[in-house]
């Protein structure tokens, strides 16, 4: 075993410069394909592991790494955006794996300056960016020829969904993604989303294009948008349900009020932007379309 695990002093060492604003140096000593002691931050990247038939390597995840279930059954350090510096360094990693966005900043320094490899996944909302992803987890694990094979067999299933999407007749159906309800309004994604690349790729129009991320909406808007559908991730305690959904008076007089047009699907599956994206949009596909358009 490889020995560059920082020791408690160390870790508290680094925390304290750089809450100082001095800079700390540590070398990034570990072979990728040498690491046996992986922490995986971010749901997509630990799925990613997963698929390469790396997952033994994984020691801890966070708590968006819910697929394959197996990876639930790891040491949990904490949310992708909260993570604990001294959680994940208790696990003794000699490789952490995170997807962009990961944090605290405060955290996500100690860890980079802690003389463990550290490698960060860009994650664009775009599912033309997921073989790209998928290629730069085999990289950063030292299995680049592995990573390859799953990144051609993904961009064919991508190919795939485009195709049938641009040979569908008839007007695409407007989908408002909810992300929650909070002070009775609805937290919708809009363009440069996740949402919105997986609505666009099972071939319907985001309802809600003209913002971008991730914003609440006014029950103005709401009406101006006049979604077919309502489609929200399942489980979880702030998530929409249909029942709430169209208590509300400006969702209730929606195409997708009246006709009770609601779909939910599993968070990591419908938007982690991973090696299942393609078949996550075919499902979606079925359930907008089901007379089969």
């Amino acid at each position: 075993m490889l020995s560059t695990r920082p020791s408690r002093r160390q870790v508290l060492f680094v925390a304290a410069a750089l809450t100082l604003g001095l800079p700390v140096v540590a070398p990034q000593n570990v072979s990728a394909k040498d690491a046996e002691r992986i922490v995986a931050i971010g749901g997509t990247v630990t799925e990613i592991i997963y698929a390469l038939g790396e997952g033994d390597r994984i020691v801890a995840v966070d708590t968006t790494s819910l697929y394959p279930a197996e990876a639930t059954a790891k040491p949990n350090i904490g949310y992708v955006r909260q993570v604990s510096a001294e959680g994940v360094l208790s696990q003794k990693p000699d490789l952490i794996i995170a997807e962009a966005g990961a944090g605290p900043v405060d955290s996500i320094n100690i860890l980079k300056a802690s003389g463990l490899a550290y490698v960060s996944i860009p994650s664009p909302p775009e599912t033309t960016a997921i073989p790209g992803k998928i290629r730069a987890v085999g990289q950063a694990i030292g299995r680049a020829e592995k990573a390859e094979e799953l990144a051609k067999t993904v961009e064919s299933g991508l190919k795939a969904i485009e195709a049938k999407v641009a040979s569908m007749p008839g007007p695409k159906k407007k989908v408002l993604f909810a992300l929650s309800l909070a002070n009775g309004r609805v937290m919708a994604a809009g363009s440069n989303s996740s949402a919105d690349a997986m609505i666009r790729l099972a071939g319907a129009e985001n309802a809600v294009s003209s913002i971008s991320g991730y914003k609440p909406l006014t029950d103005e808007a709401v009406i101006a948008a006049a979604p077919d559908v309502i489609l929200v991730m399942s489980g979880g305690g702030q998530h929409l349900t249909a029942e709430q959904a169209f208590a509300l008076p400006a969702l209730a007089g929606t195409p997708a009020g009246r006709n009770k047009a609601f779909i939910t699907m599993d968070g990591l599956y419908l938007l982690g932007l991973g090696p299942r994206a393609a078949d996550a949009a075919r499902d979606l596909n079925g359930l907008l379309y089901p007379e089969g358009q």
